[in-house]
């Protein structure tokens, strides 16, 4: 160990350290592999009832520490406790339990050659994972990766972000004891000094990253190189559709969760593009406006606060970097705007929930992935042409769409260009979901059985001539 340390700050307290975290470096990294590996053929041995009762054991310590994480969790990412942080640990222990009950399904078959042969497929474990998981969903995120992972007989090293890596470390000691030596591993420190030496290490044979769509290039650049496989979800700039039938206030709320406005709107899946029939676009945001204007922006430990802080002083500068351009374009905000200069929210990093209207369609705020509470609404005629105009990005992770005809929203749902669709409906990710992206938005799927199967496991035919 290098001895370095990386500060971790409070989002809602500007310039206010919580913790000192160790500074990994290639040596640490390497360190962590060798363990991994060490422990990969005596973990992939392990009965299948095993590996899925410490899965199991893991979800349950979780369940009981979940006070305690959250608490560390909205101190570290500036997420509200009630809002997102109890309910991201809710999340992470289910998917522990989802994937614990998935251990026997690693299953292969028998293939009809004829009588003389026996030939069948066996479904068997990569190796050592290299997992990489960002700021904005740390717990839940990890668990997406490590559970799956390990309940295939992987073992796995993980990197979280080094703004948000202390609750993921409070999960790795609640493994510590359930699992052999090596199984689980977690090294902290920036992307440069570990999450690349992470990916090019030879012993690695599978990269799984959630992030950026930037740095997920350049991880399957480095991926090329050794032909190791690599799941990847990145980043999305969601359509959220309202037909004309839809203008009360139920469809509205389902709007501000869909853009995830309790997360700060930091979140991949959030609908920050919102297309509304003009026939209803004025009546649909006055509604729309009066819900988050009831939001309560504040303390993330406060339990009356709805919404809490964005991530770090990087995250809020790139937030009002694209609201200040947006309103120097000509843009309307009916809510929202600039965050507060002075008052107790400009003593942390806090955005105010943001519609923007009057935004051009080639506008930098309409285009890109901002992963801050803003929202660009635009109106729209015919539904031909809002599919159009909903597939019109580089991106394709989720989608949104409202309406009462069933007809209609399976139409659009069939021809918009994303991996995840509600139809009225907003919730989160959930165990058993099969979630991933279309075009830049990612490569494979997470958080269910094909999932586990396809990214933790390859697959190997044993052909036997019975007649020899």
């Amino acid at each position: 160990m290098s001895g370095r340390t990386l500060a971790v700050e409070d989002p809602s307290k500007r310039g206010k350290v919580v913790a000192e975290i160790a500074r990994g470096d290639a040596v640490d990294v390497d360190h962590a592999i060798q363990a991994a590996a060490a422990a990969f053929y005596s973990w992939r041995a392990t009965g299948w009832m095993e590996r899925g009762r410490a899965l199991l054991g893991i979800a349950d310590r979780i369940e009981a520490a979940t006070e305690d994480l959250a608490r560390v969790l909205a101190g570290e990412t500036g997420s509200a406790i009630r809002t997102q942080a109890r309910p991201e640990l809710q999340l992470t222990v289910e998917l522990f339990r989802y994937f614990g009950g998935l251990t026997s399904q690693l299953k292969g078959e028998t293939i009809p050659l004829g009588e003389g042969l026996l030939s069948y497929t066996r479904r068997e474990p990569l190796g050592v994972v290299a997992a990489i998981v960002p700021w904005n969903a740390p717990a839940s995120l990890s668990a997406h990766k490590i559970a799956p992972a390990l309940a295939a007989g992987n073992t796995l090293v993980l990197k979280p972000s080094a703004e948000a890596p202390l609750t993921v470390l409070a999960i790795a000691r609640l493994c510590a004891d359930l699992l052999p030596r090596g199984v689980l591993n977690v090294v902290t420190g920036t992307g440069p000094e570990v999450g690349t030496p992470l990916a090019q290490h030879p012993l690695v044979r599978k990269i799984s990253f959630t992030g950026n769509t930037e740095t997920g290039k350049a991880l399957l650049r480095i991926a090329a190189d050794r032909i190791v496989p690599t799941t990847l979800e990145l980043g999305g700039k969601s359509p959220s559709i309202v037909f004309a039938d839809s203008d009360d206030g139920r469809v509205a709320d389902g709007v501000i969760g869909a853009m995830r406005f309790g997360r700060q709107g930091q979140s991949c899946t959030a609908g920050s593009r919102l297309f509304v029939h003009e026939d209803i676009f004025d009546s649909f945001l006055t509604k729309v406006s009066v819900k988050l204007q009831a939001l309560k922006v504040g303390d993330p430990l406060d339990e009356s606060s709805d919404i809490g802080a964005l991530s770090g002083r990087g995250q809020f500068e790139r937030v009002c970097g694209y609201i200040k351009d947006g309103l120097d374009q000509g843009a309307i905000a009916l809510v929202g705007g600039m965050p507060p200069t002075e008052g107790p929210l400009a003593q942390g990093y806090y955005a105010v929930p943001t519609v923007l209207t009057g935004v051009g369609a080639d506008w930098r705020v309409a285009r890109e992935e901002v992963f801050g509470p803003v929202l660009v609404a635009i109106p729209w005629r015919d539904e031909d042409e809002v599919i159009r105009r909903a597939n019109d990005t580089t991106y394709g992770l989720a989608a949104y769409i409202w309406t009462h005809d069933i007809a209609r929203a399976l139409r659009t749902a069939n021809g918009i260009e994303a991996g995840w669709i509600q139809i009225n409906g907003a919730g989160r990710v959930q165990a058993g979901h099969a979630f991933g992206g279309y075009k830049q938005s990612g490569l494979g799927r997470e958080g269910a059985l094909e999932g586990m199967l396809d990214n933790y496991t390859q697959r190997k035919n044993v052909t036997v001539n019975l007649s020899a």
